[in-house]
């Protein structure tokens, strides 16, 4: 017996990634999944975007593991897909137990030198998108009467700033503080409300030209060798990032009865990065 038998879990940027990762560790503990991602690469990311191929192999891998899964291209940044692909979702399993919303994009430059669209896709994707995700999901899980547990995924730049990702950071502060005023709101019902904040994670997200250039400012062209050395020197532990099954195992716990208490939390898992002096 798995740990969600039973549950299903509604996950946004489900395609590959940290997202990926998250539906197949919760089906492997027997939940099944409601998904979305919306496939394509937005305007200001310096890396590519999922594909709708990328989707497929979710798709198959969760079915490899024996769970069911409705799963569509969607942009979180659009109530009504969102809600769309949630009613389809609902019509199929009847409940929601369980709401990650993943999906984010990474980009940046120096504050004054991002562009106003580029500013404003960073907060579409990774402040709204979150909204309307717990926005389409809240009432179902409300009248249901038998609590759930929400997890945003966060960042450490969720509770500090960094130099040239300030758009990022200050959209990851503000899922901070959704989190914490939603933790407040559902509370009554039995429905907890957390954030994950990862430190690096080896993904699409961090490996990429924009990123090595942050961190090895002396190279041209770094690549993935070059900044090894660079991103474990920003850590406590001697590793330069973590894989994101490491973060999805965190994610079980907070949503599983292990973490039945845990609500209102910035669950940090970075390695000894905003502990490091």
């Amino acid at each position: 017996m798995g740990q969600l038998d039973g549950k299903v879990a509604f996950i946004t940027g489900i395609a590959r990634g940290q997202g990926r990762s998250h539906a197949l560790t919760l089906a492997r503990e027997g939940a099944d999944i409601i998904g979305l991602d919306i496939c394509t690469k937005p305007d200001s990311t310096p890396y590519p975007g999922a594909s709708p191929a990328d989707l497929d192999e979710t798709i198959r891998l969760v079915e490899e593991v024996g769970r069911k899964i409705v799963a569509e291209q969607a942009d979180v940044r659009d109530l009504a897909q969102v809600q769309a692909v949630f009613d389809r979702g609902i019509a199929h399993f009847g409940r929601v137990d369980i709401v990650l919303p993943n999906a984010g994009i990474c980009a940046g430059g120096l504050t004054w030198e991002i562009t106003p669209e580029a500013w404003q896709e960073m907060l579409d994707v990774n402040l709204t998108g979150p909204w309307n995700t717990v926005r389409v999901a809240l009432p179902t899980m409300i009248e249901q009467g038998d609590g759930g547990s929400i997890v945003f995924t966060g960042s450490v730049d969720a509770l500090k700033g960094s130099a040239n990702i300030s758009s990022y950071a200050a959209s990851k502060h503000g899922v901070t503080g959704l989190m914490r005023s939603l933790a407040n709101e559902v509370g009554q019902y039995g429905i907890r409300v957390n954030s994950i904040n990862p430190g690096h994670v080896d993904t699409d997200m961090l490996g990429n030209d924009f990123v090595w250039r942050l961190f090895r400012p002396d190279l041209e062209a770094p690549t993935k060798d070059d900044v090894i050395g660079s991103f474990t020197g920003t850590n406590l532990l001697p590793v330069p990032w973590m894989q994101p099954e490491d973060i999805s195992n965190a994610i079980l716990y907070l949503v599983s009865d292990a973490g039945r208490y845990a609500t209102g939390t910035t669950q940090l898992l970075d390695s000894g990065f905003l502990a490091k002096s």
